[in-house]
């Protein structure tokens, strides 16, 4: 059985490493260009360096979604195939039985749970047994990780509020449109106003002090107000190669809505 789960960034990477490990053949489906802020533990950064590894799992890029034979002999090998397919045409040459949508868009997404057997939809955008089968919810808070088969999630005001709060405090918008320029790599400890980045000239700082364990790639047109990168408090490096508690409980929700669909359970590990 195979899961194809669509962006590869820090979520839909926590997903992958899960199912990966449970025994699930698992491919993903990104953009050319990703745009992954927490790049030591997106399996997306594989598409930028032909081979990534993320706590012990190794992916590998592929050019052409369609070329079944060369992610076969990837999935022999115990290795995820990360495809540059933007259109999620992967759908129709790999017949996944799960799709998961992990990849955290700010509108509404309109798509077909009629194609695949489960689709899996993380976050507000989805309503199930609308524009998928179930959702997860992606916030933090008491409901973290909770499936839905019908309607959307039930985050709170208060919940939104209070992670719009912390996320001030830890992540990195641009202030301006234009190409990245990096002024400081993921790992390093930073001070508070310490350069993180430039966008065409406009200076880039570190808002908090701590760990810069997220950047997006160099060299990317950046939009203004887009995250570009995220900084953890503490004083630990090897909080960056490690797939955070948050995605975690995501693909936990994923795998028990995997598990709830009783006619998969005989199929699962075949």
């Amino acid at each position: 059985m195979i899961v194809l789960i669509r962006g590869g960034g820090q979520v839909g990477s926590g997903v992958a490493l899960r199912m990966h490990r449970a025994g699930f053949r698992v491919a993903i489906s990104e953009l050319e260009k990703p745009l992954a802020v927490r790049r030591a533990v997106s399996f997306a950064e594989a598409l930028y360096t032909g081979e990534t590894i993320v706590e012990g799992i190794t992916a590998k890029k592929i050019s052409d979604p369609s070329d079944s034979l060369r992610i076969l002999q990837v999935f022999a090998k115990g290795i995820i195939p990360v495809m540059i397919d933007p259109k999620g045409d992967a759908v129709q040459f790999l017949h996944p039985t799960v799709v998961v949508d992990a990849r955290m868009q700010n509108e509404r997404v309109e798509l077909d749970p009629r194609r695949v057997t489960l689709l899996i939809g993380l976050g507000a955008r989805f309503e199930a047994a609308v524009n998928c089968h179930a959702v997860v919810e992606t916030e933090r808070g008491y409901n973290l990780g909770r499936v839905y088969w019908q309607g959307t999630t039930e985050t709170s005001a208060n919940q939104v509020e209070s992670m719009t709060l912390v996320n001030e405090a830890s992540e990195i918008y641009a202030p301006a449109d234009g190409v990245i320029e990096a002024l400081a790599n993921i790992g390093d400890r930073l001070e508070v106003e310490q350069p993180v980045a430039s966008i065409n000239g406009h200076p880039v700082v570190a808002p908090i002090r701590g760990v810069l364990t997220g950047l997006i790639h160099e060299g990317l047109e950046i939009q203004k107000g887009m995250k570009i990168g995220e900084i953890n408090p503490g004083d630990d490096p090897r909080l960056c190669s490690l797939i955070s508690a948050r995605c975690l409980a995501i693909a936990g929700g994923v795998l028990e809505a995997i598990l709830s669909k009783v006619e998969l359970r005989p199929h699962l590990w075949k």
